[in-house]
């Protein structure tokens, strides 16, 4: 099914008033068979695929979000969305929030001030790939280039097993064994299924935005008989540039929109062929692709519903050097010139190394390990006198840069497969970027453009390097990650302390139900990266232990449920993997609890959000833990 917008944008005169966009989630779990295969997935309000959603620039997005799933946590990030003011709705655990445990609620809400493509996903304990994930389009009333109507298309790698199960395997000694190889896809989705058809009108121009929101392989597409132009790319909009005779491509996280012009004529339908790098998951690890594996994924161009469905185009040899568009070619339509002087320079050494028996990911020979408390509130309790000292935010790759400094990175990858890298909070400029064995950074290029394309997600080549530049005016604690799901549960992560000289008075404090969160899961919400004072980091454990049970739910305390007001009833759940039955702590499916939704957002809710500020003691959110 086609995900196409409410209206048509270009129609619009004018900036669209702003207003309120109230969302009331669910997280459930749902049966779904996307490539015939039958297992549970992650859904909103008993429904999966997860919901596209659709704002105008200038709207505030509000979303209550109940933990329906029984036996996992969860969180939601809101992938691209700078969160300027908003560091605490970011949504990355371990970093802004707690896990949001079974039968819990929060709220996230923040100012939309950005245009383009984006998506949510979960972020936590590598979740999302279980289905957790969906569109976010920001809709621009004035954009910078004519259409008639748009859709939207995501990519993704599917797997059967649920993801505990597959981590377990992944992040296991045994594993040690195969070099840390990642578990192999069954599928390739485009809309999250095998049978995507989307209804098009002839004589019509299309912005079509595509979003990777898979876990590992990057995904190139053909739309068949239809020229594709780009502009633009996670949310920065482009100088139009034709794709001509080249592909375009996606590494997970990133997303591109591009214009076609439909056929003049109802004559046929076309294909829309889309295919996972099998570069990444065959070549470059040594790996036997297996006999009748199948990369590819198909949807359709339907201009007439009685016309059959062509077969996808076959393509004998593509030249991964020479056969695509280079996204560090494109310019950012705005023009930003160059950032200069650079103030700060980080240099992060990528690579892989076997940590207390099991396949680790490294930046600079450290493995990231979660800390006790999120790495935000320790940048908000520990006093002006710590929070910018690395130390007292454990084993996380910290990286502290000062408000307004131009910082550059560098990374250089010493691993012999593609890192896709994404940044919270910000945009960056991509200066320079080596092919596949291009070598490691030496200095900047002669080449450099004085207009660099700015993108949040950049693919970094194995056994080369990338630079990237942004200004820290966006105070907050960023993820700065490679978006592989199991490479970020692998530890490849690094954290960026941006200004804390300014906070608390920066960014806005976590509102009253996010210090709920923290105390039903519990987890601490005060101190260094231990939960102590000061540098004391004793009782922070900072082993790699065999194993991983990802999102699964293995805390003592039992859920805290609302018995007033209408009650939402959660879709059944779906039958866990053998895994998820070991770990889990949840009662059967008919005792969980169902949460009193409202119908709409009460003044006494904003009050009580309103109420919290900076610091909560531990003491507080845990006085009556005895009790609950």
């Amino acid at each position: 099914m086609a995900k196409f917008s409410l209206f048509a944008l270009a129609t619009w005169v004018g900036l669209a008033a702003a207003k309120d966009v109230y969302l009331n989630w669910n997280v459930t779990w749902v049966n779904a068979s996307p490539d015939g295969f039958e297992r549970p997935v992650i859904g909103i309000n008993g429904q999966w695929p997860c919901p596209q959603i659709d704002v105008n620039v200038g709207d505030q997005l509000i979303v209550d979000v109940y933990n329906g799933l029984g036996n996992e946590s969860t969180a939601i990030h809101w992938h691209g969305i700078r969160q300027e003011g908003s560091g605490v709705m970011d949504g990355a655990v371990g970093v802004t929030q707690c896990p949001l445990a079974p039968g819990q609620h929060m709220q996230y809400h923040f100012d939309i001030n950005q245009t383009g493509t984006y998506w949510y996903h979960s972020h936590n304990m590598g979740q999302f790939p279980d289905g957790f994930r969906g569109a976010l389009i920001v809709h621009d009333p004035n954009p910078p280039f004519h259409y008639d109507d748009e859709f939207t298309l995501t990519l993704s790698d599917w797997y059967h097993q649920q993801m505990p199960d597959l981590l377990n395997t992944y992040q296991s000694t045994e594993n040690a064994k195969n070099r840390g190889a990642e578990p192999l896809p069954d599928a390739s989705l485009i809309n999250d299924s095998t049978n995507t058809k989307i209804k098009v009108l002839p004589n019509k121009t299309y912005l079509v935005h595509i979003i990777c929101v898979g876990n590992w392989p990057g995904h190139f597409w053909v739309i068949d008989g239809h020229e594709m132009t780009v502009v633009e790319v996670d949310g920065v909009y482009t100088e139009p540039h034709p794709a001509g005779d080249k592909f375009l491509r996606v590494a997970t996280g990133q997303r591109m929109s591009v214009l076609i012009k439909t056929k003049s004529d109802t004559s046929k339908n076309f294909a829309i062929w889309d295919t996972m790098d099998v570069n990444m998951m065959f070549i470059f690890e040594n790996r036997t692709i297996p006999e009748n594996y199948n990369p590819n994924a198909t949807a359709w161009l339907v201009y007439d519903e009685a016309k059959p469905l062509p077969a996808p185009p076959v393509f004998h040899h593509i030249d991964f050097n020479d056969d695509f568009v280079d996204d560090v070619n494109l310019v950012p339509a705005d023009h930003e010139p160059l950032l200069e002087p650079v103030n700060h320079q980080i240099i992060m050494d990528t690579g892989i190394a076997l940590i207390d028996g099991v396949p680790r990911l490294t930046v600079n020979n450290k493995t990231y390990l979660a800390p006790k408390v999120p790495s935000l509130y320790t940048a908000n309790t520990v006093g002006a006198e710590y929070s910018s000292n690395p130390e007292v935010y454990g084993q996380v790759n910290p990286f502290v840069v000062k408000h307004n400094d131009v910082v550059e990175i560098v990374i250089n990858n010493h691993h012999n497969n593609l890192h896709p890298w994404h940044l919270h909070g910000h945009h960056f400029q991509v200066l320079q970027r080596t092919p596949v064995d291009g070598g490691f950074y030496t200095g900047l290029q002669s080449t450099v453009s004085k207009t660099p394309i700015r993108r949040d997600t950049i693919m970094v080549q194995n056994n080369g390097h990338t630079v990237i530049r942004f200004r820290a005016d966006n105070p907050g604690v960023w993820m700065l990650h490679c978006h592989i799901e199991w490479h970020v549960e692998a530890g490849l992560m690094a954290t960026i302390i941006e200004a804390p000289e300014t906070f608390p008075n920066s960014i806005h404090a976590p509102p009253k139900s996010h210090y709920d969160a923290c105390n039903s899961y519990p987890q601490l919400t005060s101190g260094n990266a231990a939960g102590k004072q000061g540098l004391d980091l004793s009782g922070l454990d900072l082993k790699v232990h065999n194993g991983s049970h990802g999102a699964l739910y293995t805390g003592k305390k039992s859920t805290k449920v609302s018995t007033s007001g209408p009650s939402h009833q959660s879709a059944e759940a779906a039958e866990p993997s053998s895994f998820t039955k070991l770990f889990s702590s949840a009662s059967s499916k008919d005792s969980r609890p169902k949460f009193p939704f409202s119908n709409k957002k009460s003044d006494s809710d904003d009050d009580e959000e309103s109420k919290s500020s900076w610091p909560f003691s531990n003491s507080d959110l845990f006085a009556d833990e005895d009790q609950e």
